[in-house]
Formats: structure tokens, C-alpha cells, sequence
């Protein structure tokens, strides 16, 4: 017994099983974030990722063209980037698995393609700078969403913070764990560049309409079953939170979730609003256009600093529950 535990997550050539590797990366980013010295010197994964889009997007997508035109060669992008991400983390995962040093480079990898922490010291910025005046909040929360800051007053910015938390705890946590579980550290890859593709390219505008079709809907699907996830993850913790109501996140996030306009952020946004008693998203100003949502939630619309706190409070449990469900699977695993 003794030799198979000292030997637990480790590969026959001294590399980590992809599920312990998971599990050292999220603590690892759980205490180091961004990391922003080091990407001073060396160029984030997602910026080149950024830079090669930006690249083909500049090559591509002319107005001139028809849009049916645009819509091929977006198409033709989305296959072309998924096929390099697959086969850049195919490499990476076997010198992970066939070389003694290989892991890491995936280890390295996977820190720098989760943003829990980052996410979380953002949102934190907002209500720190919400407690000093409404200009500072607004400061801060430019930095994490795409509506007009200058629009929002004391109580939009709250929520416009507590909105950004739920919604990228889908997709800046909760999908690329999800993906690296079932297709390591490929399908943790080709996850986000389907999802940096969606950020900039995946707009309903003239421009991007066409063009950014197809990884928009990529986007979708590939968020589909994770965001619902992200969702649970809120309901439970809200269990452990004091001053959160469990039932009441679930309640809020089966029923309202189908009125936010992506039918994937509403489960962990109505998740969330019904957890703090808040009322989520509704109508929200846009440099240039005014969206008219319908509200999530039945609670107050007037969120503070404070809530952003107590919606922070109910993150970090939901980051323990994803490392438990990670490290569940991993012991089942082993003991097979």
C-alpha cells in the first residue's frame, strides 16, 4: 500500500497525472494571479492568442466583401485556430507525459489559462474603489466590463462588478477546468481560443456579425453544460455563506436565468442574484446603445460595496467546491 501512495499522480516517468496537475495549478493561480512581472518580460498565451485573431480578423473581414463571404472565412478561422490549439496542447501534453521535466511546461500552461484569482483581485478593486467615491468605482470597473462606466451610478457599478464575477466564474474557471478534465490540457487549449474569439470577435455589430458567427456560437456550446455548472456551484455555496440563501439562488437561477440575453451567463448570474437577494443585469448602457434586459432576481436593485464583499465570499466558496470536484474525480480515478 505504502508504494502505491507514494506514488499517487505521478506517471511512470516521474511526469503528474493530468487531474493532480489541475489540482496544483489551481492553487497555485489561486495565490499568484496574473503574475503581472513575469508577463512584463514574456508575452501572455492569450495575447498571442489576441494577436493571431487580430491578425486574420485585419486579413479577412473587409467590408467589401459580401456577408456570406465573411461567415465562410470567420468559419474557416475558428477551424483553422481550434486544429493549431489542438495540436499545440497534443505536444504539450505528451512531453507531460513522456518526458521527466515535461509537466512543466503544462503545469506553467494551465496556471496561465485560469483567472480565478485575477477575477477575483479585479471585482476586489471595484468595491475598494466604490468605498472612496463613485468616480474610483467606475475607474474600476472599466477595467472588467464593456458598458459605459460613466453612465453607471453608485448602485450600477456594484452590480455591474457582481455581474462580471458570476459570469466569468463560467468561463475564466469553471469551462477550462471543465474542458482540461475531459480532454486535458487540448481541450483546456482549444477552450480558450474559442473563447478569446468570442471576446473579440463575437459581436452581433456590422462588422463582426458574420465574421465572428461561428465562434460565437462555438462559444455557446462549449459554455453550455459549464455555465450551468458554474450556477450549482454558486447554489451550493451558498449553504456555507452566511447571510446567502441556497434555495433561493436556485430558485432565482431555474427561473429567470432564460431572460438574460446569453442563454449561458443567466444560470450563474440568476444563481447569484438569488443567493445575495439583488436584482441582476436589466437595462444597461453601452457606448452607443441602451440594452433593455428584463431584471434577474426579485431582490433590491441598490447594491453597495458591501454586497460585492459578500458576493466575493460566495466566489471563493465556489472556487473550493470546483478543487473538490476536481480532486473527487482524481481519487476515483485512482482507486479504479
Amino acid at each position: 500500500m505504502l508504494p502505491r501512495m507514494l506514488t499517487f499522480g505521478m506517471t511512470g516517468d516521474g511526469g503528474f497525472d493530468p487531474l493532480v496537475l489541475l489540482l496544483m495549478a489551481l492553487l497555485v493561480e489561486a495565490y499568484i494571479g496574473e503574475a503581472r512581472r513575469v508577463f512584463k518580460i514574456v508575452r501572455h498565451p492569450v495575447k498571442i492568442i489576441g494577436d493571431v485573431i487580430a491578425f486574420f480578423e485585419r486579413k479577412l473581414n473587409r467590408e467589401s466583401r459580401s456577408q456570406a463571404d465573411r461567415a465562410i472565412r470567420g468559419a474557416l478561422v475558428v477551424v483553422f485556430l481550434c486544429g493549431a490549439a489542438f495540436a499545440i496542447g497534443w505536444g504539450v501534453s505528451w512531453l507531460s507525459l513522456n518526458h521527466a521535466f515535461g509537466w512543466i511546461i503544462e503545469f506553467a500552461g494551465i496556471v496561465m489559462l485560469l483567472s480565478a484569482r485575477s477575477l477575483y483581485d479585479h471585482v476586489s478593486d471595484v468595491a475598494k474603489g466604490l468605498r472612496q467615491n463613485v468616480a474610483e468605482g467606475r475607474r474600476a470597473v472599466a477595467h472588467i466590463v464593456g458598458r459605459d462606466p460613466d453612465s453607471l451610478n453608485g448602485a450600477g457599478v456594484a452590480r455591474a462588478g457582481i455581474e462580471s464575477l458570476a459570469e466569468n466564474f463560467g468561463d475564466g474557471l469553471i469551462a477550462p477546468v471543465f474542458w482540461y478534465v475531459l480532454f486535458g490540457f487540448p481541450g483546456l487549449l482549444v477552450y480558450k481560443t474559442v473563447n478569446t474569439m468570442d471576446s473579440m470577435i463575437g459581436y452581433r455589430s456590422p462588422r463582426y456579425r458574420a465574421f465572428g458567427m461561428t465562434a460565437a456560437r462555438l462559444d455557446d456550446a462549449l459554455n453550455f453544460i459549464p455555465a450551468r455548472l458554474a450556477g450549482l456551484f454558486f447554489v451550493f455555496a451558498a449553504a456555507f455563506v452566511p447571510t446567502a440563501k441556497p434555495w433561493g439562488a436556485l430558485r432565482i437561477m431555474l427561473r429567470d436565468s432564460k431572460y438574460h440575453r446569453s442563454f449561458n451567463a443567466g444560470w450563474p448570474e440568476g444563481a447569484m442574484a438569488g443567493a445575495l437577494g439583488l436584482k441582476l443585469s436589466g437595462p444597461r448602457q453601452y457606448p452607443g446603445t441602451t440594452v433593455n434586459d428584463p431584471w434577474i432576481g426579485d431582490g433590491v436593485a441598490d447594491a453597495t460595496a458591501k454586497d460585492i464583499s459578500r458576493a466575493l465570499y460566495l466566489y471563493f466558496v465556489a472556487c473550493l467546491i470546483n478543487g473538490v470536484w476536481v480532486a473527487a474525480i482524481a481519487m476515483v480515478r485512482f482507486s479504479l
